[in-house]
């Protein structure tokens, strides 16, 4: 096995089989991480140092390959990644572990997967960290046919557009599903209203890079949030923020300030 990588379990939710890493310590006060769209649990948790990091502080951390990427099982049918279905993935894996209460950190796609989680099953959320998406939570993130074409063009070279460039060659990295990610992107982006954030009562921090131009403003979703506050990971974009030190900092000291 290679050194960087981490076991993976499996188990179903509702039809499909879903693959999760559970590391560190079984006492710590458990943390689930949450992917972004076209990412990994490893990809986006491991690699960069955060489930690592978290372990070090005493968490558990529990991450799952979303539906559609990574190992867990892939459709090509938009109907299975619906932001609802998605979530309840994350909800079911908790279930599977017996865990009643968590941490809920989610970057990006995750961070909205995060907020329709604890939506659903609020009782189980102790926190929330949203990260890599900001206002975009409620007014959108912009036009992502371009995405949809790039992850199906036939060959990277045929796409011109720079942000579906970009995703396409984030993809073709990570070896994904590119028939998987574009349903997925064509369903999942459904937005949390502003009347549902005052539902969502718990410790929030949202935590967005000030170069990221996908994710919208910080600020302006925690001032719409009952109880949050925003972290500006100075001079990282979308795809660099994730793995910021100074982010993970943020995160560490505002988990030690909510500790059960």
């Amino acid at each position: 096995m290679d050194i960087d990588r981490l076991p993976m379990r499996d188990f179903s939710n509702k039809g499909a089989r879903i693959a999760f890493l559970d590391a560190g310590p079984h006492d710590g006060y458990p943390v689930l991480l949450i992917h972004g769209f076209a990412s990994t649990a490893h990809v986006n948790w491991v690699f960069t140092g955060w489930v690592s990091t978290l372990n070090r502080a005493g968490y558990r951390v529990i991450a799952l390959d979303n539906r559609g990427h990574g190992d867990s099982e892939k459709f090509h049918d938009p109907e299975h990644y619906t932001p609802e279905l998605m979530a309840s993935d994350s909800l079911a894996l908790l279930e599977h572990l017996a865990i009643h209460r968590a941490h809920v950190m989610g970057y990006s796609m995750g961070a909205r997967l995060s907020a329709f989680l604890a939506l659903a099953a609020p009782e189980l959320v102790t926190t929330l960290v949203f990260g890599g998406l900001g206002s975009g939570m409620t007014e959108g993130v912009g036009y992502w046919a371009p995405i949809a074409e790039a992850l199906l063009a036939p060959s990277i070279d045929e796409v011109t557009d720079e942000t579906g460039r970009a995703f396409r060659a984030f993809a073709d990295q990570t070896k994904s599903d590119r028939l998987a990610l574009a349903a997925c992107i064509e369903s999942s982006r459904k937005l949390i209203s502003t009347s549902q954030l005052a539902d969502l009562v718990m410790p929030t921090l949202v935590a967005v890079g000030t170069k990221d131009n996908i994710a919208g403003s910080a600020e302006t979703l925690a001032r719409q949030l009952p109880d949050a506050r925003a972290f500006e990971i100075a001079g990282r974009d979308h795809m660099l923020a994730v793995g910021d030190k100074t982010y993970k900092a943020a995160v560490i000291d505002f988990l030690g300030e909510h500790a059960n």
